[in-house]
C-alpha cells in the first residue's frame, strides 16, 4: 500500500505541473484546461471565498467533492492528493532521507494549526480574506509562479547560452534540439519577473527547512487546512484498528509521519492521521488494519478553551484593524486592478492571490502588490505597466481565477473594459518639452481608433528658433489604461506618460453565481 500511496502522489503531482505549466498562452485564447482545477478543489479556499464574499461560487463545486470525500474517507487527500504533502515527503525522502531529528518539539504544537484555521474563519465572516498567507496550494502555486519556475527558466537559459558561446561544435549540436524542446515544452516565450520573489520563495524555502525539526512539520503543525480536514474525517467511516497480534514493538509509532498514533500504538488521532497506511507496511505481525468504524479509539485534541477563544478574538479584531481606511488604500492612483476584477472590497474577499492570473499573463504586467491596497491587499495582483502590460485582447487571467475574484471576459466585453487612463507628463515626454518627435506610445496603442492622437504644433525653442513638431494627446473615451504605452517609453527612469486607475470600469453582477467553460 507504501508503493500505491507514492504512485499516486507522483501521479497527482505530475498532472499539477502539467497543469502549471499550461497554464500560459498557447496560441489559443480559450485554455483548454481546467488549470486551476486543484485551487477549486481546496475546502479551505472554497470556505473562505464563501464566507468573505457572501456568495455561492459555483466554480469551486470540486472543493464540496472533496469535504464530503473526507466525511466519508478521513483525512485521505493530505496523504494521497496534496501536491505541498508530495513535495514535503520527497523532501524527507532525499534532503533528509539519513537525518537523525534529535529536536524534542513542544507536544502542544499541533494546536497551532487549529488556531490558524478559527483565526482564518473568523476573519473572512468579517470579510477579511487572510487565507492566501497559509494555505498550501495557493503557496506551493505562488512560490513557483513567482519565484521556483523563473529561477529554473533563467538558469536553463543562462545554461544554454554559455554552450552556445563555447562555439564547440558537438556541444551546440547536442544543446540546440535540446533547448528546442524544452523552449516548445516547459520555457517561457520570455523570461519572467516578478517583485517579492525573493521574499515568496524564502518562506517556501522555510516550509522546506522545517523538515529538519519533524516529517511534515508543515502538516502537522501550520497547515490549515489539514485542520480542516482532520475535524472534517475525524469521524469518517474507515479508521486504523490493531489486532491482538500488536507486539508493541512500536515501529508503527515511529514511521508515523503524523504523530497520530498515541503511545499505547493502538490508539489513533483522527484528525491527524492522513490515511498514508505506513504503519500497515512496517507492521511486522500484519496487525494493523484501515476498516469499517467499529468502537472508534480517539485520541483527545486537547485545543484547549483559552486558545480557541484568543484566535477567534484575534480574528474578529484583525478584520477591522485591517479593512480601516487607514491601510486599504483604493484610492491610490497606482492601484490597477486586471481586467474583469470585481469592486475592491469583493476584489479582495475572493482573491486566494495564488498567482495563477500572473502566471498566465502574456506581458508580465500582473505584478503582486506591495501596500497599494494596504496591508488587505498585500499580494493581490495589481497592473504594473514599467514591468508589462495587459494584451489588449487577452482574457486569460479571467479564466484562470478560481474563485471569480477576476470575471470571465469576452474578447469584446474586455476590449471595452477600462482598466484607467494614460496621461502625459509634459515635463518627462519628448515632444511636450519640444526636444524632437517621438511617436512610441502612438504607434504601439492597440485600440482601433488609436487612443493617443498625434497633434502638429508649432512652437519656439529656447534659441528662438520656430519648429513643427508633433505633441500626443490621449482620448479618454478611446483609452482603456493597458499601459502598454508606459511601457513602451523609451525615457529611462519615469516615463513621459503614466497610467493610473482614474476611469477604471469594475465587473458587475460578478458576484452571483459564477459558471465556469474550462
Amino acid at each position: 500500500m507504501r508503493v500505491l500511496r507514492r504512485i499516486s502522489q507522483i501521479a497527482v503531482f505530475l498532472v499539477f505541473v502539467f497543469l502549471f505549466l499550461n497554464t500560459e498562452y498557447k496560441d489559443n485564447d480559450i485554455l483548454p484546461y481546467a488549470v486551476n482545477v486543484f485551487l477549486r478543489m481546496d475546502p479551505l479556499v472554497a470556505g473562505a471565498a464563501t464566507l468573505a464574499g457572501r456568495a455561492l461560487i459555483s466554480l469551486l463545486w470540486p472543493a464540496l467533492a472533496v469535504a464530503g470525500a473526507t466525511l466519508l474517507f478521513g483525512r485521505f487527500f493530505c496523504g494521497w492528493v496534496c501536491p505541498m504533502g508530495a513535495v514535503l515527503d520527497f523532501a524527507d525522502a532525499t534532503i533528509f532521507r539519513k537525518l537523525k531529528r534529535r529536536t524534542k518539539l513542544p507536544a502542544n504544537l499541533p494546536r497551532l494549526k487549529y488556531f490558524i484555521l478559527f483565526f482564518l474563519a473568523v476573519s473572512s465572516l468579517f470579510t477579511l480574506q487572510m487565507v492566501f498567507l497559509f494555505d498550501p496550494i495557493s503557496i506551493l502555486i505562488r512560490s513557483l509562479t513567482l519565484s521556483i519556475f523563473p529561477g529554473i527558466n533563467m538558469a536553463i537559459n543562462s545554461l544554454f547560452d554559455a554552450l552556445y558561446f563555447t562555439n564547440i561544435h558537438a556541444i551546440t549540436r547536442f544543446s540546440e534540439p535540446v533547448f528546442s524542446f524544452l523552449k516548445d515544452h516547459f520555457l517561457a516565450f520570455e523570461q519572467p519577473q516578478f517583485r517579492l520573489a525573493a521574499l515568496v520563495g524564502s518562506i517556501f524555502l522555510l516550509i522546506m527547512a522545517a523538515e529538519y525539526f519533524q516529517k511534515r512539520f508543515w502538516c502537522r503543525n501550520l497547515c490549515p487546512l489539514g485542520a480542516l480536514l482532520g475535524l472534517l474525517g475525524r469521524f469518517g467511516l474507515t479508521r486504523r484498528r490493531v489486532g491482538d497480534s500488536c507486539i508493541s514493538c512500536g515501529k508503527c509509532e515511529r514511521d508515523c509521519r503524523m504523530g497520530a498514533i498515541g503511545d499505547d500504538f493502538k490508539s489513533t488521532n483522527r484528525s491527524e492521521c492522513i490515511e498514508c497506511l505506513d504503519c500497515r507496511s512496517v507492521c511486522p505481525e500484519n496487525a494493523v488494519h484501515f476498516i469499517g468504524r467499529d468502537k472508534p479509539e480517539l485520541l483527545p485534541m486537547n485545543m484547549g478553551r483559552r486558545g480557541v477563544i484568543t484566535s477567534l478574538a484575534v480574528g474578529a479584531v484583525a478584520a477591522p484593524i485591517f479593512l480601516s481606511e487607514g491601510y486599504r488604500k483604493v484610492s491610490d492612483p497606482s492601484l490597477i486592478r486586471p481586467p474583469g476584477a470585481l469592486s475592491e472590497d469583493k476584489f479582495l474577499d475572493r482573491c486566494t492571490r495564488c498567482g495563477e492570473c500572473m502566471r498566465v499573463c502574456t506581458a508580465n504586467g500582473l505584478q503582486p502588490a506591495l501596500f497599494e491596497a494596504g496591508l488587505a491587499g498585500l499580494w493581490s495582483p495589481i497592473l504594473v505597466p514599467r514591468m508589462g502590460y495587459c494584451e489588449f485582447n487577452c482574457t486569460l487571467c479571467g479564466q484562470v481565477c478560481p474563485t471569480g475574484a477576476i470575471k470571465r471576459l469576452t474578447p469584446h466585453e474586455k476590449r471595452k473594459t477600462k482598466l484607467g487612463l494614460a496621461e502625459f507628463d509634459r515635463s518627462r515626454c519628448i515632444p511636450w518639452k519640444g526636444e524632437s518627435n517621438c511617436i512610441v506610445c502612438e504607434e504601439h496603442c492597440p485600440t482601433p481608433e488609436k487612443a493617443i492622437k498625434l497633434r502638429e504644433e508649432k512652437i519656439t525653442t529656447l534659441s528662438g528658433e520656430v519648429i513643427k513638431i508633433k505633441r500626443p494627446y490621449v482620448d479618454e473615451n478611446l483609452c482603456v489604461g493597458c499601459g502598454i504605452c508606459e511601457n513602451k517609453c523609451p525615457l529611462t527612469g519615469y516615463p513621459g506618460i503614466k497610467c493610473t486607475s482614474r476611469g477604471e470600469s469594475r465587473a458587475q453582477g460578478a458576484e452571483l453565481l459564477t459558471t465556469d467553460e474550462g
